[in-house]
């Protein structure tokens, strides 16, 4: 016979806390018990300024308040990222394993936007994923002169925590924007 029941987790515990860098960049979305164990520790330290929400965790011997967004206080400035490879690997992460100018997904080659032949260099600018039909087609052209168009601008990859970066502020423009 067992005692054991089973207890559904908090409500609050459900919630995502955004961390920032020493610097105020935006690097990472964790969970609460996440950013719990970071402000407890003192590796972080809540960010007032922000106007974010702030839950109240409840721990038998107080009342823990933790906001929307928290900041690091500990670890060095951000780590410098180098832009990988030029290469086929690469070029089709980036590029989702799909055809540039269709959208396929079988039968991929790397297409030079700005043919070689003209000057185009083997860059993150200048590469992207084509099918063998659309890059037989396009041959020794420009895209416009085929008369095709990228569904995509190609450009080097971004830092996963730049990206984050990017995407939270796009997010919180408008907040901004009212205050």
């Amino acid at each position: 016979m067992t005692y054991a029941k089973n207890f559904s987790e908090p409500e609050v515990l459900k919630h995502a806390v955004v961390v920032f860098s020493r610097n105020y960049l935006p690097i990472a979305r964790v969970n609460m018990r996440r950013a719990i164990a970071l402000l407890v520790t003192g590796r972080a330290e809540p960010i007032d300024s922000m106007g974010g929400r702030t839950w109240s965790v409840l721990a038998p011997k107080f009342v823990l308040k933790v906001p929307e967004h928290i900041r690091l206080t500990i670890g060095n400035t951000e780590r410098l990222w180098k832009v990988p490879p030029v290469n086929r690997r690469e070029v089709l992460r980036r590029d989702n394993h799909s055809c540039q100018y269709c959208g396929a997904a079988k039968h991929l080659t790397l297409d030079h936007v700005m043919p070689r032949s003209r000057g185009g260099g083997h860059s993150w600018e200048n590469l992207v994923a084509a099918c063998e039909r659309c890059n037989h087609s396009k041959g020794n052209r420009t895209p416009a002169e085929a008369g095709m168009r990228l569904v995509k601008q190609p450009k080097a990859p971004m830092h996963p925590a730049m990206a984050f970066a990017e995407q939270f502020w796009r997010d919180h423009k408008q907040q901004i924007d009212i205050e």
